[in-house]
This record gives structure tokens, C-alpha cells and sequence, in this order.
């Protein structure tokens, strides 16, 4: 007992235990303080930039803990100011990347071409924002893979937002036989899509032809709907569209070739060969 407390009267030991009381309590008033301006701008300045902000409050405050704790412990602060700066000049020729993606990780901050929960489409990635932070972006794809994408990619790249606005347009690709009514075409199918609950009445069903195919009339049949039925009308409204036109007798064409030789020529004469053409090769071995 008079061990500990001589080793508590020492100086040297209480400036430590002075320094890591001042640790302790700063972070956990450094937790707070993000906390409570993370849920005090969150719903004006949105997800993304409440979690970023929240971020940079807390490392900020950190910074202030760890010199006021330095300080106790009898460094001096301009000396330690100054190790600092040697120090962030070093690891900035050292880490040019990382510097790189913060720089980016801000101007995304700033730009907010996303946010978290939207679905984006990045190159061949497609997938749900997960967090924002300061170097990097991280995505689940819908095949449920953990996506790391430094925030400089981002800013280099085309990035589409797939959730952006409330509701999108499916632009569906058609071909049906030449003899076919376009008139008759363009009615079945807005039948089928105001039949369809999941198409929105507003914007319009709209019907484009986009011209005389190999084989078939090509048309574009283009569906408004909410965003968050989007992938069950691409994979119904199909089925629907070739249900209908079956019933109604409507032709999709597969490619094919006619061979004309002129309108004075006479046509190709074609003989029948007798017997049965697929057990020829055995008839003669």
C-alpha cells in the first residue's frame, strides 16, 4: 500500500494518469458531440453529409484530446505543432493516393451525386451504397459482394444513380412479323400495360417504331413505373406481352433470309428425295 501510494505521489506518474483521464473522458465527449450533430443534421443535410460531418467533428475533437494530452505530459505545443506538420508533409509525398481519395471524398461530400441506400451503377458494378467515407465508397452488389471503391474512381467515372428520381422508364425491344398492324400492335399493348397495375397511367404507355429489321418490325414499347417496382415489371410485363400476343395471333418473327433472283426469273426448281434423309448414311455403310 505505501508502494502505490508513493508511486501515486510521484510527478511523473500523475502527469500520466492526468493524460489518460483527459484521453478517456475527450473521447468519450468527443463520441458525444458527433453523435448529437450527426442526429441534429441529418434530416436537413442529408444522409451522406450528417455521417461525413459527424466524422470530421469527432477526428477534430480527437486531434485536440491527444494535444491537451501531450501537453499534460510536458511536451510543448509548438514543438509538437511543428512534428506534425514535418510529419503531414512526409506522409503526403509518401501517400499521394490517400491524399488523392480525400480530396475526391470531399468534393463527393460536396457534389452528392449519391447517397446511402441509393443503388448505383458504376461500370459493371451495380449495387447498394453502404457507407461514404473519406477514402473510399462501399457498395453491396445484389449478389451479395462487399464492394471497395476508392473515392478517386469515383470521381473519375460515369456513375448512374438508379434511384435518384421516384420513378423510371422500362424500354422494352419488340419485333413482330411484317403482315402485323402496327395500329393494332400499339393498342394491344397499352391494353396490357393499363392492365397492369404496377405501370403508372402517368407518364403514358408510348409505342416507337424504330424501323424495318432483318426479319421484323422493330418497336420500342416504353412503361413508366415507381422505382421500386421497376425490376418486377422487367420481368413480368414480358410474359404479359407475349401471352397477349399470342392470343391475338400476333407474330414474332425469328430471322430468316428470302432469296430472290429477279422477277423475269424462274423460281429455283426444288426436288424431293425419297426415303428418309437421316438414315441415308447408314443405308450406305
Amino acid at each position: 500500500m505505501e508502494q502505490i501510494t508513493a508511486l501515486l505521489a510521484d510527478e511523473r506518474v500523475a502527469q500520466w494518469l492526468r493524460a489518460g483521464l483527459i484521453i478517456i473522458i475527450g473521447l468519450v465527449l468527443a463520441r458525444l458531440a458527433s453523435r448529437v450533430i450527426y442526429r441534429s443534421t441529418r434530416v436537413p443535410m442529408g444522409e451522406h453529409r450528417a455521417v461525413m460531418l459527424k466524422r470530421l467533428v469527432f477526428y477534430a475533437l480527437f486531434v485536440l484530446v491527444a494535444m491537451a494530452a501531450l501537453r499534460e505530459l510536458g511536451f510543448s505545443l509548438g514543438v509538437v505543432l511543428g512534428a506534425a506538420g514535418v510529419l503531414s508533409v512526409a506522409l503526403g509525398f509518401a501517400s499521394q493516393t490517400s491524399a488523392s481519395n480525400l480530396i475526391s471524398g470531399l468534393f463527393l461530400v460536396a457534389e452528392a451525386p449519391f447517397s446511402i441506400g441509393d443503388i448505383i451503377k458504376l461500370g459493371d458494378r451495380t449495387g447498394e451504397v453502404l457507407s461514404i467515407d473519406l477514402l473510399s465508397v462501399k457498395l453491396r452488389t445484389f449478389d451479395n459482394l462487399y464492394v471497395r471503391i476508392p473515392n478517386e474512381t469515383l470521381i473519375k467515372s460515369e456513375i448512374v444513380n438508379l434511384t435518384r428520381f421516384p420513378i423510371r422508364r422500362l424500354d422494352l425491344m419488340l419485333g413482330v412479323a411484317y403482315k402485323e398492324d402496327i395500329a393494332q400492335v400499339r393498342e394491344l399493348l397499352i391494353a396490357v400495360a393499363d392492365d397492369y397495375p404496377l405501370c403508372l397511367d402517368e407518364p403514358r404507355p408510348l409505342l416507337i417504331f424504330q424501323g424495318f429489321g432483318n426479319s421484323s418490325l422493330d418497336l420500342q414499347f416504353s412503361i413508366w413505373s415507381r422505382r421500386e417496382n421497376f425490376l418486377e415489371i422487367r420481368n413480368m410485363l414480358p410474359e404479359r406481352i407475349k401471352q397477349a400476343f399470342d392470343e391475338h395471333g400476333i407474330e414474332i418473327p425469328f430471322p430468316h433470309v428470302s432469296v430472290y433472283t429477279g422477277s423475269v426469273t424462274e423460281p429455283f426448281p426444288v426436288q424431293l428425295m425419297p426415303g428418309d434423309a437421316s438414315k441415308q448414311p447408314d443405308e450406305k455403310n
